[in-house]
């Protein structure tokens, strides 16, 4: 199965993009790795990409098809220009965008229909946030201050939360999600509910000030898993 990617041609500086600048247009994820690593000063990893069922991994029995980081491939890192991302990203055509949790920011994961309307009930109320992207097999993910995961069990043990069966979970160090606008999974595009922003990619706001939102919610939720 092969995967190309085109249009990196021309591409010079990171002065050139503004934040959402690749979204106009035709895609090209040279442009995106660069966006996120220059303008929101996140580390990109190349990943695998999924067609059938099938991933590119080559791994006829791959466990997470479509959704896991490149084995041989290098990350790009945060700070990396436009030149850097399209000479990195020449080396893995097609490869998905993945973003590394426990880095710079944290992930609450929910099921999407709990996490639509968290997020409604958090903007209504003025809590701060952070990103929120949505995947295409239903789950909202909301960026957090790093530190999260390992926090979690305590936290919902204050917040009373800590024996009830939430669709609710953290991803820090060592997971990865689809960064938008790159397919996940084979099953489509993940895209961004509330997109970065120079005041919340380097500052996501800490798991405790949703948590209580997102876990009442869930709670309330049929649970999907």
């Amino acid at each position: 199965m092969g995967f190309t990617i085109g249009g990196s041609r021309g591409i010079s500086g990171i002065g050139q993009l503004r934040p959402g600048s690749w979204r106009r247009g035709r895609t090209n994820d040279c442009t995106a790795v660069a966006e996120y690593t220059g303008l929101w000063g996140w580390s990109v990893v190349p990943g695998a990409r999924a067609a059938d069922g099938v991933c590119s991994c080559g791994d006829p029995c791959c466990a997470s098809p479509g959704a896991h980081p490149l084995d041989f491939a290098l990350e790009v890192p945060s700070g990396a220009t436009l030149d850097d991302a399209t000479k990195a990203w020449s080396e893995v055509p097609g490869a998905a965008l993945l973003l590394p949790a426990g880095r710079d920011f944290d992930v609450l994961d929910v099921a999407a229909p709990a996490g639509r309307r968290a997020l409604l009930r958090l903007e209504r109320m003025g809590l701060p946030l952070g990103p929120v992207s949505a995947t295409p097999d239903g789950r909202c993910q909301f960026f957090v201050a790093p530190g999260a995961a390992a926090d979690l069990p305590e936290l919902l043990y204050r917040m009373g939360w800590d024996d009830a069966d939430l669709d609710l979970r953290c991803l820090g160090p060592g997971a990865y999600i689809t960064a938008p606008p790159s397919d996940h999974a084979g099953l489509g595009p993940a895209r961004w509910l509330r997109p970065p922003s120079l005041d919340t990619a380097g500052a996501p706001p800490q798991a405790r000030l949703l948590l209580g939102t997102l876990a009442y919610i869930c709670h309330r939720s049929p649970v999907t898993r």
